[in-house]
């Protein structure tokens, strides 16, 4: 059932078809009755007449039938033609309208034998019956140029029609393209975020409960290194919430999302005060450095503090011998870490595929590198990490040999 707005533009339609098939019939009229001196026609004005108004009620349907309106259009003419009618542009009207139809609503193939074929026709009857041979250029000359016109701007108009519906289309999958983009990154910023906060929370968090715990523990028989782990506490405490105001700083930036934060991200410089904030929560850490200590891309040192930083606070809540061991080994264009324990302890909360253990992987693959984490044989349970100096894409990662 069409709406209301569609009527109207139906009603208009079929207004300017009527309009469009008078026109072309009072076209018709006049040109059956234009004579040329030295040139034989009928005396009988009402045969053209018949065969022009056949012709544009054919046309009439063009636009959804082009090809039958050639048709009848073509036979129209060609016994027209026949009847010894001059074949003027005004006569060849509705022909040439109907052929217009065709060239522009089918394809290039069928616009050329049909067009062909009408126009052998049409001047072939015109030559047959015509006896004069100084008519004979202007029977043959001019319909094939009048009727190639219409075949030439009806081409046109079916390639204008194509180039517009191709822009049309780029421009809606270019919409669809921007906005799948941009919930992508709206996605991957929310895991940053995520990550980001977890590895904040988790880290002091855990490292604040061992140092209350401990503090508990101690208040009755060693109370004045419990006020000492009371006072580191109240640090660990304390940087937590730097960090969580510089992360939610970041998040609160009006502009380019690449300019500098208020803090710098932290890297492997701040090494000694992770392990100091771990060691008073209990933990003994110890380092090792291999090979001659290399300068790291931004990202790249970020994200090995931050899976230094996972691991140990996994080994602070998880490790029966309390105590880790971190190694640093510079190998090349690569940096490799490795954060044992040897306690019994086989860290069931990071086996079970928490978030820490996601995140580390997720890290370690945003800067080309890779990370395994698992128990060790000989007991405890072990996370090691290859990160390349310089941060790059995971594809081209997984290419190096």
């Amino acid at each position: 059932m069409t709406s209301s707005l569609e009527r109207p533009s139906a009603r208009y339609r079929r207004a300017m078809d009527a309009v469009l098939g008078l026109g072309l019939f009072g076209c018709a009229v006049l040109g059956a009755s234009l004579n040329i001196p030295g040139a034989d026609q009928p005396r009988e004005q009402w045969p053209a007449e018949l065969l022009a108004a056949i012709s544009c009620l054919a046309v009439l349907k063009g636009r959804n039938r082009p090809r039958t309106a050639v048709v009848v259009a073509t036979v129209c003419t060609v016994i027209t033609a026949s009847l010894g009618y001059l074949l003027t542009p005004l006569l060849l009207a509705p022909l040439m309208l109907a052929l217009f139809w065709l060239a522009s609503g089918t394809d290039v193939r069928t616009t050329r034998v049909y067009g062909a074929v009408s126009m052998a026709l049409v001047v072939s009857t015109g030559v047959l019956n015509n006896h004069s041979t100084s008519m004979v250029l202007l029977r043959t000359v001019g319909p094939i140029l009048w009727l190639m016109l219409p075949l030439v701007g009806g081409g046109r108009a079916r390639l204008r029609q194509a180039y517009l519906e191709s822009v049309h289309a780029r421009a809606a999958h270019a919409e669809r393209t921007r906005e799948e983009e941009a919930r992508l990154r709206v996605a991957e910023e929310r895991m940053r975020i995520a990550r980001e906060l977890h590895d904040v929370v988790a880290h002091h968090m855990a490292v604040a409960n061992a140092q209350a715990g401990t503090a508990a523990h101690l208040a009755s028989t060693h109370p004045e290194q419990s006020q000492k782990i009371l006072a580191e506490l109240a640090a660990t405490t304390s940087s937590a919430l730097l960090e969580l105001r510089a992360t939610v700083g970041v998040l609160r930036q009006a502009g380019d999302p690449d300019t500098d934060s208020l803090e710098p991200a932290p890297g492997l410089d701040r090494l000694p005060d992770l392990i100091a904030a771990c060691e008073s929560a209990g933990l003994d850490v110890t380092v090792s450095t291999e090979g001659e200590p290399r300068l790291l891309s931004p990202g790249v040192d970020l994200t090995a503090f931050r899976i230094i930083q996972e691991a140990l606070t996994n080994a602070t809540k998880h490790a029966g011998d309390r105590a880790a061991h971190v190694r640093l080994a510079y190998s090349g264009s690569r940096l490799l870490i490795t954060v044992t324990n040897e306690g019994t302890d086989t860290a069931p909360a990071v086996l079970g595929g928490g978030f820490g253990l996601m995140g580390m992987r997720e890290r370690a693959h945003s800067v080309g590198g890779d990370l395994r984490a698992g128990p060790r044989p000989e007991g405890g349970f072990e996370v090691a990490t290859a990160l390349p100096l310089h941060s790059q894409a995971p594809e081209e990662h997984e290419a190096t040999p």
